[in-house]
């Protein structure tokens, strides 16, 4: 059997390694407990606090589309990005905006397998009208106006 005193020694033992654990310096075992419970608390806020700051993180990668628009000599290189899966009706969202500020599609490629990508070679409708900023906010706003976006 187990005497009392080696009951008590492995007790004093184990307070002694949470003492170390949660950085105590109580010397009693009601005030290592009390420590100690603080201290998880404490560790919880930390959790709760850097999950809340990873998912807006993600959140913010995943809703911002990386958009480019490159200059060409009769047109533009458009460049979309998003790391989600294409919400249905985005392409047509996109193509009706470069309908919408006089933005001819000659050649376009898609996917929207796991991501979206996409990349389009546009020309003016009326040659200088439009310039590489103003398609690229077409395109963004395209992309926030999308009903499942």
């Amino acid at each position: 059997m187990v005497s009392r005193e080696q009951k008590g020694g492995v007790l004093h033992e184990k307070l002694q390694i949470l003492r170390s654990v949660t950085h105590s310096h109580a010397g009693d075992k009601m005030s290592i407990i009390a420590d100690a419970s603080s201290y998880i608390k404490d560790l919880q806020q930390k959790i709760a606090k850097l999950n809340q700051e990873t998912a807006s993180a993600q959140h913010a990668n995943v809703c911002q589309p990386l958009v480019s628009v490159g200059v060409l000599d009769k047109g533009f290189l458009i460049n979309v990005f998003m790391d989600k899966s294409c919400p249905p009706g985005l392409l047509a969202s996109i193509l009706e905006a470069f309908d919408e500020i006089g933005l001819t599609v000659l050649e376009a490629r898609a996917t929207c397998a796991g991501s979206f990508r996409l990349e389009a070679v546009g020309e003016e409708e009326d040659e200088g009208l439009i310039d590489a900023r103003a398609v690229e906010q077409a395109v963004v706003q395209a992309i926030k106006n999308c009903p499942t976006n």
